[in-house]
């Protein structure tokens, strides 16, 4: 551990069980469905009439590559990556536990990156290249929900800020016109010609978004478990 992690985590640490109200908005803000809002605008800006239309639905056609791809690197890094603990988890740290929150969370799930901000900040970056205004707005709300995630003992902030520079990183990519026009004009065009299978696979994609994969994550633990216990018998 670092000084800049304990420092902050000590810090914030101070204000636990103070307050059943405020460690069980925190434990709200860090759920998945707090995606739910950001899912919703990218449907707004789909389907404003403005002249730049085209371009919008470029960006959010892109933003869905590349927020997936994003989720799917920041497992990949924290699986091969040396493992870290949860906040909540290390004795040295002598964590306070807010009301709601369990010490069971998220066993044997490395810390490092998040994969939330990886996630998030992706989506926000996306969000900012449509509306400069409306993506600040975007950046504020989940960095309030990085920081309750912080606070939760879920992360250190070195694995938010970390997520956070990869998920930019990636958003970042649909300034690349070549890439952008490869990722959506195909997308686009389906949703041209037979808007009644695009939009079903839209609202799919977009429900997965708003529940932080919580089913194929579920799936895919299952499966490692039972994977995991066949090689042990």
């Amino acid at each position: 551990m670092n000084s800049f992690d304990t420092n902050i985590i000590h810090f914030l640490n101070q204000f636990a069980q103070r307050s059943r109200f405020f460690d069980g908005l925190c434990n709200s803000l860090s759920s998945n469905q707090t995606v739910v809002p950001i899912v919703v605008i990218l449907w707004w800006a789909w389907f404003r009439q403005r002249g730049e239309s085209k371009t919008s639905r470029q960006i959010i056609v892109c933003s869905i590559f590349l927020s997936t791809i994003a989720i799917f690197i920041a497992r990949v890094l924290a699986i091969t990556l040396p493992y870290r603990e949860r906040p909540l988890r290390i004795s040295l740290l002598q964590f306070r536990l807010p009301f709601g929150e369990s010490p069971d969370s998220l066993i044997r799930w490395s810390s490092f990156p998040s994969d939330h901000a990886v996630f998030l900040f992706c989506l926000a970056t996306s969000i900012f290249f449509l509306s400069r205004r409306l993506g600040v707005a975007v950046y504020c709300y989940v960095s309030i929900i990085c920081g309750a995630r912080i606070y939760l003992g879920i992360h250190y902030p070195t694995d938010i800020l970390a997520g956070a520079v990869i998920g930019i990183g990636i958003g970042s990519l649909i300034l690349i016109k070549p890439l952008k026009d490869f990722l959506s004009n195909r997308p686009i065009l389906w949703a041209e010609r037979t808007p009644t299978s695009f939009y079903p696979c839209m609202y799919l994609v977009t429900f997965l978004f708003g529940t932080m994969f919580d089913s194929v994550r579920t799936i895919a633990s299952n499966a490692w478990r039972m994977s995991h216990t066949r090689l042990h018998h």
